[in-house]
């Protein structure tokens, strides 16, 4: 046992309903480092950052933040980033940086946390020093239901720079909290929080169940003198040099494969070589790459429902070699029409057999679907594919298209979900390079579609939707007390740095 694993059993423990918060902090406890510092990045890019502001930013890292009045200094110093933009202008900047950037440095173990208090019913607030522009974002990932943070304000639609009301800093924060534990009937000695800050201390005994994540010194100190749980956690690190070679050879395996099939495909006549073939030069380049594929429970639902359509929740570039790595032969998939057009996997691909859909065109989304349940139905291929349409930038499962629904009901086969975890923090959404590593597996059992009519598809999505959702809830704690003691397959300890 350890903290991570204590903490979720206490959060199962507890209380369900809205009546019981979960209060997280966000720079440094729901994800790794501070948002600021990425905003400070991408507008040095932008060339938007004068030599004063930068003198001003530093003086003030040097002297520190320890009272709300630094930290008003510090708001005072950040007022450039903000003044004279819109309002809409802000919230997308924001957006773009979470979705580019910010995203790629959250913890798995706090998410999974969030998982655990949004599966017991608990009310899911993101209290921050931040301004929203930072927040706004992670609060829509995760579904929060406030969103506390330091507000600017707004005339006509364009924003002063100037902050309204009292900063979330410190007993700012906490003031915040009782003040909408107040207006919304929530029980703070039942609730939850989290926060890696000093200045966090009066906001984290403002509830019944505080934690600290990672702790600064002072708030480290103060959590032993009171016995509050100290979760530490860091995100593991990797040799770049490393991480480039096994990608360089995951790709080359990937593409050598894939050639040997073309070929074999031509001599024989045979479309069908490519897709037996590419599945050993997937399993090599996995390896080569460090990648070790772990089914924990569900292996048999890969086989016993043929022909069915295979779903799985999408968050990066590696779902696809995953999955066929597990699926293996006698299966295509369905794919957006983009794809299509990437040099080289899209030839593969399309030699493959794979369908392609044009999402911008929903008048012909039937007359698309066509290939796919003919291939069901009539060859005996089993289709994979990603009911998201498209990759997120967190573990968050996103809304499930009707489109794989639809194909599975008109074929008359099983819809078969494969649960993945793990592939986002291996090769994020946004990166190019590998992380050595074990992808986590779940398949569920085939859920029947034969009673199913086209006026209930959104219903029944969801309903498989939800399966994911749980699923991960549930996850065994195993996998993630072993990420929080920042260990990877040891197979690859020599790619850490």
């Amino acid at each position: 046992m350890n903290a991570f694993t204590d903490r979720m059993q206490a959060i199962r423990s507890a209380p369900t309903g809205k009546k019981v918060a979960a209060l997280f902090d966000y720079d440094g406890t729901l994800i790794e480092g501070f948002s600021a510092a990425d905003i400070m990045r991408a507008r040095l890019r932008s060339m938007e950052f004068g030599l004063g502001e930068l003198a001003e930013f530093l003086l003030i890292g040097l002297r520190g933040v320890v009272s709300e009045q630094d930290y008003a200094e510090v708001l005072e110093a950040t007022k450039p980033t903000f003044a004279g933009k819109t309002y809409a202008e802000l919230i997308d900047f924001g957006d773009q940086l979470f979705k580019h950037e910010t995203a790629s440095k959250l913890r798995p173990q706090m998410w999974q946390i969030l998982r655990a208090h949004r599966e017991m019913g608990h009310t899911i607030v993101i209290a921050s020093s931040a301004t929203r522009f930072q927040i706004e974002p992670i609060a829509r990932e995760i579904d929060a239901d406030y969103a506390l943070a330091t507000d600017v304000e707004v005339v006509d639609g364009v924003v002063t720079g100037n902050i309204l009301g009292r900063p979330l800093w410190g007993p700012g924060k906490a003031a915040a909290v009782r003040a909408l534990a107040r207006e919304q009937g929530i029980d703070l000695a039942s609730s939850f929080a989290y926060s890696d800050g000093d200045e966090d201390i009066p906001y984290l005994e403002s509830v019944g169940n505080p934690a600290a994540v990672s702790p600064r010194r002072v708030l480290r100190a103060e959590a032993e003198s009171r016995g509050w749980p100290i979760i530490d956690l860091k995100n593991p690190t990797y040799n770049r040099v490393g991480m480039l070679a096994r990608t360089g050879a995951f790709y080359g395996s990937f593409i050598a494969s894939a050639a040997v099939g073309l070929t074999t495909g031509l001599i024989r006549r045979d479309r069908h070589a490519l897709v037996d073939i590419l599945p050993t030069g997937t399993d090599v380049g996995l390896s080569l790459a460090g990648i070790h594929v772990q089914v924990l429970d569900g292996g048999e639902y890969l086989t016993s429902a043929r022909p069915c359509v295979f779903l799985f929740n999408h968050q990066s570039k590696l779902d696809l070699p995953v999955m066929i790595n597990l699926v293996r032969a006698d299966a295509t998939g369905v794919a957006k029409k983009e794809i299509q057009r990437v040099p080289v996997l899209g030839q593969i691909l399309d030699q493959a057999g794979l369908v392609f859909i044009d999402r911008g065109d929903p008048s012909r989304a039937i007359e698309q679907l066509e290939p796919a349940v003919k291939a069901l139905q009539e060859d005996g291929m089993s289709l994979v594919v990603a009911p998201e349409g498209t990759r997120s930038p967190t573990p968050r499962v996103g809304t499930f298209k009707k489109g794989p629904f639809h194909i599975a009901m008109q074929a008359g086969v099983p819809v078969v979900p494969v649960v993945l975890r793990n592939t986002g923090e291996l090769m994020w959404r946004g990166s190019q390079l590998i992380r050595p590593g074990t992808v986590e597996v779940m398949v569920l059992p085939p859920v029947d579609t034969s009673d199913w009519t086209a006026d209930e598809i959104a219903s029944r999505a969801e309903e498989v939707r939800q399966m994911y959702v749980t699923a991960l809830a549930d996850w065994p704690l195993e996998s993630f007390a072993d990420d929080s003691n920042d260990t990877v397959d040891r197979a690859t300890e020599e790619d850490r740095s």
